[in-house]
């Protein structure tokens, strides 16, 4: 079975490390790709610049609180695209605001997790992420 490629859009060095770290830990292999902005986001997703070889991902996980384009406009974008919007797009962030929350829905995010402040419970809601969308789940081609 091919590793799971997963897009993570995160600008904090931080979160970055741990969510490699778990996914790491994890029983499915992965490729990971991190962007640290919106626009490198939509670079990659839309094969621009730099990116213009990149890897479709199988997953996305994506913070609202990004450089450039916030989360929100990220994922209306790719959730407008048809060659992209099958991609399951999780929004992992620090906000538990409930205008947040709406928005991501509004705009078809396909779940809302937020990040938990304690390390060791960082790393577990990464291990239910990936046993959720790359176990039990069947994503599209």
């Amino acid at each position: 079975m091919k590793p799971a490629h997963i897009l993570l859009v995160e600008d904090n060095e931080g979160d970055i490390v741990l969510t490699l770290d778990a996914f790491e830990e994890c029983k499915i292999k992965t490729e990971i790709s991190v962007v640290k902005n919106g626009q490198e986001a939509i670079d990659f997703l839309f094969k621009k610049g730099e990116f213009k070889n990149a890897k479709k991902p199988d997953l996305i996980l994506l913070d609202i609180n990004i450089p450039i384009f916030n989360g929100h406009e990220v994922l209306k974008q790719i959730k407008e695209d048809s060659k992209l919007k099958k991609i399951p797009v999780i929004m992992l962030t620090t906000s538990s605001n409930k205008k947040d929350i709406e928005i991501a829905y509004e705009n078809h995010s396909n779940s809302y997790v937020k990040k938990p402040l304690d390390m060791n419970e960082f790393l577990t809601a990464i291990l239910k992420i990936e046993e959720f969308w790359l176990q039990l789940s069947t994503l599209a081609d």
